[in-house]
């Protein structure tokens, strides 16, 4: 009789045998690299694992660590990022250690004061496996907690396992490229706001880029996805995120996040979240909300005032790509261009330079703007080329 890894390893194969015998080329299912088992059950067998996941970490409609246990894989650990292994916790939000109710097994916040596992925590640890889904911004934090952990492995001689999931964003790339003064857990790595990468394909970079502290190399294994181009459109089956709820979100988070740094509303506390922006001037547009407290946004910004802007949640955010224009606008008309950076120092993480917000305060178009960081866009690109696991 087979053991359940047999089982596992030939349903895998059986799987992946039927999709392409019963797919058209243009059809085929895209496969992440948790549903192909086959690939990292081998690495698995008789090792001690540490899990860097959360509610997107599944295979089918079962989480990652039920999968893993049901298999006999031994888990020592959940290390949870932000939003915590759940995924309901606000951005920003504290995220507390603990014990998964279902499992029984311990949680250990990589959010906060302890970003990077320590050598305690991974103790008796073989193979840390990060499954987790990203949705191509620089400034969306589940990369930067990747690269403390590829970090932290590099360090202790650890195996780090990366089960690749699609990038929404990963059709292209654009954005200032980060200046490592600005450096932060909103932005690590020398990459532009939209870096064209899957998780995979960024961990082999910052690798291979010598990236991690003190330039060391972590022991790196990507299982890749099937069927996946870099022009594939991919809505996440989960919401990545509280505010992330829908592919209309995604595409229009990393051109709407600046605000984030403003006195401008992103849609947190609504059921539009970052699909419309807005404030209590009427300057801004005809469109109004009112931000209320909604899981996920506690006290969001603007809370219950009459918001005035504009609804992004029907445009072709997909063929738009990122722009600066609402950024731009909303400067144009603020009623106090002083206090219209409410965080000058946090919209300076969020663009990886201050020159963004000088050249906006100073009134120039986009074009100019733009052309202003198309050198360095244009070297990432090249280098980005090396690490690519998918067609573009």
């Amino acid at each position: 009789m087979k053991n359940p890894f047999q089982i596992a390893i030939l349903f895998s194969l059986i799987l992946c045998s039927c999709v392409a015998q019963n797919s058209d080329k243009k059809t085929l299912k895209i496969t992440t690299g948790a549903e192909q088992t086959n690939l990292y059950l081998p690495d698995l067998q008789g090792k001690t694992i540490a899990l860097v996941v959360n509610h997107t970490s599944t295979i089918g409609k079962t989480h990652l660590a039920d999968s893993l246990l049901s298999l006999g894989i031994k888990i020592k650990t959940i290390f949870a990022p932000e939003h915590g292994f759940r995924g309901t916790a606000d951005a920003g939000e504290h995220v507390a250690n603990g014990i998964d109710k279902k499992t029984g097994l311990p949680i250990v916040s990589l959010y906060g004061s302890n970003k990077k596992p320590s050598a305690e925590q991974l103790t008796g640890v073989d193979v840390v496996i990060f499954d987790i889904q990203d949705v191509g911004a620089r400034f969306y934090t589940f990369t930067s907690t990747m690269h403390y952990v590829m970090e932290a492995c590099a360090e202790n001689n650890k195996m780090c396992l990366i089960l690749d999931r699609p990038n929404p964003n990963g059709h292209y790339t654009d954005g200032p490229v980060l200046d490592k003064k600005f450096a932060s857990f909103v932005g690590l790595n020398t990459v532009p706001v939209v870096h064209g990468c899957t998780v995979g394909e960024l961990a082999q970079m910052i690798n291979g880029e010598h990236w991690l502290k003190d330039g060391k190399v972590c022991k790196l294994k990507v299982v890749p996805c099937q069927n996946y181009t870099h022009q594939s459109v991919y809505a996440p089956p989960i919401a990545p995120s509280p505010n992330l709820p829908n592919l209309q979100s995604i595409l229009l988070y990393p051109s709407i996040c600046f605000f984030e740094g403003t006195d401008i509303s992103v849609g947190r506390g609504t059921d539009l979240q970052f699909q419309v922006i807005g404030s209590p001037n009427s300057r801004n547009g005809a469109f109004t909300f009112t931000p209320v407290d909604k899981p996920g946004a506690k006290n969001p910004p603007q809370k219950g005032k009459l918001c005035y802007g504009v609804n992004l949640s029907t445009i072709d955010a997909r063929s738009q790509r990122f722009t600066l224009k609402y950024v731009i606008a909303f400067h144009a008309v603020a009623e106090d261009k002083s206090k219209f950076f409410s965080s000058p120092s946090f919209f300076d993480k969020l663009a990886g330079t201050d020159t963004l917000r000088k050249q906006i305060a100073q009134g120039l178009p986009e074009g100019i703007i733009h052309k202003s960081w198309q050198s360095s866009l244009d070297a990432y690109r090249k280098t980005r080329k090396k690490y690519l696991l998918y067609a573009e």
